[in-house]
């Protein structure tokens, strides 16, 4: 059997002037005379290959001839420097076959992103795409491996819920099985459940929120990171926040720079980020945004426009602290020094990028939460089991969600979210 290793390979230079046999697609391609040049991309980089009709056989010749971009292809070569070809290597071909010829590509160059996101299953070759994609897993690698390094346990709640944790008009409802159920908006209140047993635990999974929203900073199904620790306080839980988000960018930025520097991200950019990251109480972002000219009152929600003023040349996330406790989740404390606000904190992106976590202190006491569930009108029944925690060993504790998507999209500075998942779920797009 043919021994075929990725292109990734040749750069290391200690293959150069050996014969090597190369596996992928054709990328691009043009003709000179009796020379083909073919550049073929793996899931490792890219590289040329030039097939000289005198070098090879006449069959292999033709092949190469009709084949059309993105036909998977093998090559066999000697390696050769050439400062001219992409990454200062070419392939001098000396066999050449297709495994699959490939008919003509939609996608040409200047396509409109309405037709990107119907031919998304073919976009996601685009070598931005892919790139997005190796950070996106890096990003995630090194999420989990600070949890790891910290003593959190990963569990698995459930997805389909009878509960709806932010509230009701952005559940997704379904039928199940005869009974309503909906689409989990969060994993946090099972969260719950398990820090009596493990303590300190983390999960990663889709979330769903049916919110009409048509900004490039909404998915209605993402990747939610969500976190859950006994005995720790909202600050408690802002240190671990900005620990966490730090140890990620200050890893990107370390190993995998070229990565970066592809989609025109200076490592240094987030080299800067680390601990600590500011802290601004919901009334000073009032007061700030109201000498700014931004017509804003106490008990407002922040928007895109006043998350823009509030972060704008932020070289660092920074955090908003103790807001209104109207509006907020039933589950969240009360703030002891203003019982109008609660402790609760959102993360917010530099440069308007958004909000990256949203996290509280949760209410431990049953006669608290039961005031609140009874505030809020809600369902006892549809509770009853997390109510029930608090009869039981319940303790102060606190936790927090994390947009994966939102996250990438701030350390990638894209312009949508939309290219930090694969398949973006929005209000007007389900499909493929």
């Amino acid at each position: 059997m043919t021994e075929f290793i990725h292109i990734g390979e040749i750069f290391s230079k200690k293959h150069a002037g050996k014969e090597v046999s190369i596996r992928g697609w054709i990328h691009r391609k043009r003709s000179s005379g009796g020379v083909q040049f073919l550049v073929l991309r793996d899931s490792t980089g890219i590289i040329q290959a030039a097939l000289k009709k005198e070098n090879i056989s006449d069959n292999a010749w033709k092949d190469a001839d009709k084949a059309l971009l993105e036909s998977a292809v093998t090559v066999k070569g000697i390696v050769k420097e050439d400062k001219r070809a992409p990454g200062g290597y070419e392939l001098q071909a000396n066999a050449f076959s297709v495994i699959s010829f490939s008919e003509p590509f939609p996608i040409t160059e200047h396509q409109s992103t309405e037709l990107l996101l119907d031919l998304r299953h073919l976009w996601l070759r685009s070598q931005k795409l892919t790139n997005i994609m190796k950070v996106r897993q890096h990003l995630v690698n090194y999420l989990r491996e600070y949890f790891y390094s910290h003593e959190f346990w990963e569990v698995a709640p459930p997805i389909i819920t009878q509960a709806g944790c932010e509230g009701g008009s952005t559940l997704f409802k379904l039928k199940y099985f005869g009974e309503d159920a909906y689409l989990t908006q969060s994993a946090q209140l099972y969260n719950e459940v398990f820090i009596t047993a493990l303590e300190k635990i983390f999960v990663l999974a889709p979330s769903f929120r049916a919110e009409r929203s048509r900004t490039v900073k909404h998915l209605a199904e993402y990747w939610h990171l969500e976190a859950e620790e006994a005995f720790y306080s909202n600050q408690d839980n802002m240190k671990l926040q900005e620990e966490l988000v730090s140890y990620a960018c200050q890893k990107l930025a370390k190993n995998h720079a070229d990565l970066l520097e592809f989609s025109k991200v200076k490592p240094e950019r987030l080299t800067k980020v680390s601990p600590p990251f500011k802290r601004v109480s919901y009334d000073d972002a009032i007061d700030f945004l109201v000498k700014k000219g931004v017509k804003k009152k106490w008990g407002d929600d922040f928007g895109a426009e006043d998350e823009e003023v509030l972060t704008a040349g932020l070289e660092k996330p920074m955090f908003i602290y103790n807001y209104p406790k109207q509006g907020r989740a039933f589950y969240m404390r009360v703030n002891p020094d203003n019982p109008e606000t609660v402790l609760n904190a959102d993360m917010q992106a530099p440069d308007g990028h958004g909000e990256l976590i949203g996290g509280s202190e949760r209410i431990w006491e049953y006669d608290e939460l039961m005031k609140r569930v009874k505030e809020e009108k809600l369902d006892v029944r549809s509770y009853q089991w997390y109510i029930d925690l608090r009869k039981y060993g319940s303790v102060p504790h606190s936790g927090f969600g994390l947009g994966i998507e939102r996250l990438l999209k701030w350390v990638l500075n894209l312009d949508h979210i939309r290219d930090a998942v694969p398949f973006p779920r929005t209000i007007n797009r389900v499909y493929p």
